[in-house]
Order: C-alpha cells, then structure tokens, then sequence
C-alpha cells in the first residue's frame, strides 16, 4: 500500500499556483459558522505495517462463528449463489448509468422485468425502475403525493415508521412551509381513531409502515380508508419478504408503496448501497419519480423496449422535474429481478412463512427464558422487541460474547427519536436455526 503525500514545500507551490496564501482560504466560500472547528475524531495514524496488522485482526474477528439476529431495516437473508455469477456478468457490471437514449436493449429489458415483478409482488399498478435506499423512497413517496393531491401542506406519519425514515423526511421538507405531523404508537402500533383525529382536508398523505419498525402489524386497511376519505394519498413502506404472507399493498388499496429492498438477494454490506422500491397506482403515475421503462415496438415490428417516462430536470422543465434523484439503482434492481425471478410466488411464500414461524418461535423460548419480556403484546411478523429484564445491555453483552448479534438497540436511534423507548429488535430470517435460536435463548 502506497501513501500519496506532499511536503510543505509542495503544498506552498501549489497553493502559491492556484493563488491563495493557505488551505484555509480554500474553504473561505463555505459560512464559518458551518465550518468545523476541531480536528476529526480519527484514531492515531499508523505505519503500513501498523495498519496492516490491524487490519488481519479485524479480518479475524470476522472468521469467529456469529449468527445474525439484527434487523431494523437490513437483514440476514439466504442469497442464492447464481445471483452474483448472473449479476456479475461483464455487459450488467460495467455498465454506467445507463439511462441514456442510447441504453442497452438488455440493461432496458432488466429494468423492464424487474419493473412487471414489483407491480406483481405488491399488486400495484406501476413501478418505477428503483430509487436509492427505503428511507428516500419514503420521502420521494410524500412529494410524489403532494404533486398528486395538490397539497403542500401537511403530512401525517406514524410514531412507528422507522425513525431513521422519519427523519430523512424531516431533513427534506426542513426549509418547506409543511407541517408533519407524528401519530405517537405507544402500544407498538397506531390508534386508528387518532390517525383519523389527524387527517384533514389540508394532508398529502398518511405515511405507516407495515410491518411497522418495531415488527408489528399496523391496521393498513382501515388507516389507508381514512386517509383516502379524506382526499390523501395513503402510503405505506413494506417489507418485500412479508408479501408471501400478508396483504399486498394493491389489495387494501394503498396509493403509493415503497420499501427497502435489500432482503431480495441484496446480501449485508456495512449499510448499502441497497435498493429503494417504489410503486403506485396507474393515476398517480406521472408523478412520480425516477424512470418508467416501458416495451414497444421498433420499425420492423419487433419487441423492444424504451424510457417511457423519465420526469428529471434534464429532460423537462426544471420547475416540472419530480425530484432530483438521478439515476437508479441498476445493479441492485437486477439482482432483485433474479432473486424474486428465481423464487417466483411460492418461493417468496416459503421464506416468509420459515421467517414467521422462527421469529415466532424465537420470541417464546426467549420469553420462556425468563430474561426478557415483549415490549408490545401485538401480531408480528418476522422482528418483535424486547427489554431484558436485568437491563438490555448486560444481556446484549452476554450475547455477543456467546456469538450472537442482536439489534438495534433503541439508544442507537436516540438521535432520530428522542422518545423511543428502552429494548433491542431481534429479527428472525429463514437463515437462523432451531440450534442458534435456543442457544440465543440460553445465552443470555
């Protein structure tokens, strides 16, 4: 490994060049008030030699046997082998952006099928060719919904959509005149009277989550009724697995359905990139964003397909553009296409129902143990939330020195919602056996 470095003679003439007297007034463009006035919090700086026993010590603790129960978003699902040796092929690896009129009939084709898979999986009408991550394709969904509705004003979300989402739709209506408002779940789901309380003439759209955050069921049907009657959009983020069980979004009528699509076949990676999903209703379709890609046919009569509809500021008006996302998450929607492709609906059935029955089954020999209890006495599906009873970070100490990975804890999100309560997630997939969910239970 080689250091690229400058003395302090190199940096004086380069500066010197460029005509400004330190680093500093490099930055002279940016308010001081936003400048940070410390040094970053990193570690010492170490050798070559340092870093690269340092560096096999970490690789090392990653060899030690840990079976995965964290959730809160991203989870240990089973990734079939041939869907990195499909993905990985040269011609869908390399490709760059490819949205350009001149794509690729197999990059357009890709996007295509994964498009026609998600309106099968939700039961929507339409769905877009991929957004960036969930917790975006949450916020794209309120603005897609303003536009829809007309209405600038107003949002209404559960207390129990991911907190993280929440506040990414905090950070991105911050400088706008629009009021969101929180319905609080202290009971793990949301009271339906009290999201009708909050509905009104003046709201785009009802946000929920379903399964919501803390892994219970929300009642959809009923929260989607009273936003629509009101003249909102109902919008609900969903967990793709859980579809091979529950309603889809399309059959209890919601208007918009996003979700974080890394559970299919999209394996953990430090956070991402992962994949956001997002599909609609055929009357809202205009507005939303992202790309469309749609088949036809060429001159001599023969399938292909095309960017159908595309609503960026590089193709439209600017003040018409729906957002500013960019670009799609090709790679990640490819290995989406060939995930639910090679599963097909039975496939997705099965999985969910072996996350069901373990998550299930995790929770009572896990209560049966005596060192936790349930925070929320309600339906789950695949996550439920616990407090240990001797404090949940002794017992998560003791799990993770039996090789264990339980999370998150709600204090890691304290930033995102300063009123979560105290307790863990622990989430159960298909990967997780009867062995490693009872020695969980004995661990602690």
């Amino acid at each position: 490994m080689a250091y690229l470095f400058t003395t302090p003679e190199q940096q004086k003439e380069m500066l010197s060049t460029i005509g400004v007297s330190s680093i500093d007034d490099l930055f002279e463009t940016i308010p001081a008030d936003l400048r940070m006035k410390r040094p970053l919090d990193l570690p010492a700086a170490m050798t070559e030699l340092e870093l690269e026993q340092f560096a096999r010590q970490l690789a090392a603790r990653d060899r030690q046997p840990r079976a995965c129960f964290m959730g809160g978003g991203a989870y240990d699902h089973f990734v079939p082998s041939v869907i990195d040796e499909i993905t990985s092929r040269g011609e869908f690896y390399t490709a760059y952006t490819p949205y350009q009129p001149e794509a690729s009939q197999g990059s357009l084709q890709a996007f295509f099928e994964y498009q026609s898979l998600i309106c099968r999986l939700t039961g929507m009408e339409a769905s877009n060719a991929s957004l960036y991550e969930g917790g975006t394709a949450l916020s794209e969904a309120a603005f897609m919904a303003m536009r829809s509705t007309n209405r600038h004003s107003r949002i209404v979300v559960l207390g129990s959509v991911h907190p993280e989402y929440r506040q990414v739709l905090a950070t991105y209506v911050g400088n706008l005149s629009c009021e969101i408002v929180t319905i609080p779940t202290p009971k793990g789901t949301a009271d339906v009277q009290a999201v009708a309380d909050a509905v009104d003439e003046h709201t785009s759209c009802v946000l929920m989550q379903h399964p919501n955050f803390f892994g219970c069921l929300e009642e959809v049907r009923e929260i989607t009724k009273i936003a629509q009657a009101k003249g909102a959009l109902a919008v609900v983020s969903f967990d793709p697995i859980s579809l091979g069980m529950l309603e889809r979004p399309g059959d209890y009528g919601a208007d918009i359905a996003v979700a974080e699509g890394q559970s299919l076949g999209i394996p953990l990676q430090y956070g991402g990139p992962y994949l956001g999903v997002m599909a609609c209703k055929n009357e809202h379709v205009r507005k939303m964003p992202g790309r469309i890609i749609a088949e036809t046919k060429d001159r001599d009569g023969r399938r292909c397909y095309v960017l159908g509809l595309q609503t960026r500021e590089q193709h439209i008006r600017r003040d018409k553009a729906t957002s500013n996302i960019c670009t799609n998450q090709g790679l990640l929607a490819l290995r989406a296409t060939v995930y639910l492709s090679l599963l097909g609906p039975k496939g997705i059935q099965e999985v969910a129902e072996l996350c069901c029955r373990k998550a299930h089954y995790a929770a009572e020999q896990l209560v049966k143990s005596g060192k936790v209890e349930l925070v929320y006495d309600r339906p789950f599906f695949k996550e439920f939330f616990v407090r240990a009873k001797g404090g949940t970070e002794k017992w998560l100490e003791k799990t993770r020195a039996a090789g264990f990975d339980v999370g998150p804890t709600m204090a890691q999100l304290k930033a995102a919602d300063p009123d979560l309560p105290e307790g863990v997630l622990v989430a159960v997939t298909e990967c997780r056996t009867r062995g490693e969910i009872e020695a969980l239970a004995n661990a602690g």
